[in-house]
């Protein structure tokens, strides 16, 4: 064997390793939120940390969102104002931005604020994806989860709960 067939066997071995390792990743089990659970976000009771999840974010994820099309996620205080069933995404909680304040830099800057920010699940079909979604920030400036994760969020969270999104 030469040493450029061992060089391909080893590289066909360790790729095959490393996707198995990701599709193991993608289904390892994570703890379930208790039923009965109802939150205020990031998922807290109070002062009580029910659970807590990792996101994607906007594709250019440092620095507030500022203008539509920007790429980021808002940064500030906002309330989680209605859910979105029929979303293009698996299930939405609507982010009450742009806020008063976002609305005023936007039009001192004459520039457009943007707006329909959610937290939500994968895009619909790509629930399979699961958290390999985490690989980098994709969203056009929502907060993202796994479906299951959503899931979770959707029944816990009730319309009017404030989120606090900071850097």
């Amino acid at each position: 064997m030469t040493d450029g067939h061992l060089v391909k066997k080893i590289g066909l071995v360790v790729l095959v390793l490393v996707i198995a390792g990701l599709g193991a990743w993608r289904f390892w089990p994570r703890s379930a939120l208790p039923q009965d659970a109802k939150a205020d976000l990031e998922l807290y009771r109070k002062n009580l940390l029910l659970k807590s999840y990792t996101v994607s974010l906007g594709r250019h994820p440092t620095g507030p969102k500022q203008q539509q099309g920007d790429g980021k996620t808002p940064e500030g205080e906002y309330s989680l104002d209605y859910r979105k069933a029929d979303s293009s995404f698996h299930r939405a909680l609507h982010i009450s931005y742009p806020g008063p304040a976002d609305i005023a830099f936007a039009r001192s800057h004459g520039i457009d604020p943007g707006g329909l920010v959610m937290v939500h699940g994968m895009k619909n079909g790509l629930g399979w994806i699961g958290r390999l979604h985490l690989v980098v920030d994709w969203t056009d400036g929502c907060v993202a989860v796994t479906d299951e994760e959503m899931d979770e969020i959707w029944r816990a969270v009730p319309d009017g709960t404030k989120i606090l999104l900071k850097p």
